[in-house]
C-alpha cells in the first residue's frame, strides 16, 4: 500500500512539473531578450526530474505488471521517461520547436494522468 501512495505523489508531482515546463516554456523561454542559465536553473532542475525518474520508473512498472491497469503499457512509460528527461531540459531553449514540444507535453500528461487515476485512493477498497 505505501508502494502505491508513494507512486501516486511521484506520478502527480512529475505531472506538475511537466506543467511548470510548459508554462516556462510558453511565458519565459519565447520570450524576447530571454537567455538560459544552464547551471543555475536548467541543471538543477533537469536532476530533479531525473531523480524522481529514477525512483518512479520501477514503482510503476511493477505496478503495471501486477495490476495490468488499462491504456496504460511498458513502452508508453519508457517513453514518458525519455520524454520528461528531455523536455526537463528543451524547455529552457530558445531554439526548440513549439509545436512539438507541446505535442510531447501532452504525450507526458496523458499517461501521467491515465496512471493516476488507475492507482485506488486510500479511502476506498481496490
Amino acid at each position: 500500500m505505501k508502494e502505491l501512495q508513494r507512486l501516486r505523489e511521484l506520478t502527480s508531482e512529475l505531472s506538475g512539473l511537466n506543467q511548470q515546463l510548459k508554462t516556462h516554456f510558453i511565458e519565459v523561454t519565447k520570450k524576447e531578450g530571454y537567455e538560459v542559465d544552464f547551471y543555475g536553473v536548467v541543471k538543477p532542475f533537469a536532476d530533479h526530474v531525473t531523480k524522481l525518474l529514477e525512483e518512479w520508473q520501477p514503482l510503476v512498472m511493477e505496478w503495471i505488471k501486477w495490476k495490468k491497469p488499462k491504456y496504460v503499457f511498458v513502452p508508453q512509460i519508457l517513453d514518458t521517461v525519455d520524454n520528461l528527461t528531455i523536455v526537463s531540459v528543451t524547455a529552457f531553449q530558445k531554439d526548440t520547436r513549439r509545436l512539438r514540444f507541446l505535442n510531447t507535453i501532452h504525450a507526458i500528461d496523458h499517461v501521467l494522468v491515465a496512471v493516476v487515476e488507475q492507482i485506488p485512493d486510500q479511502d476506498r477498497p481496490e
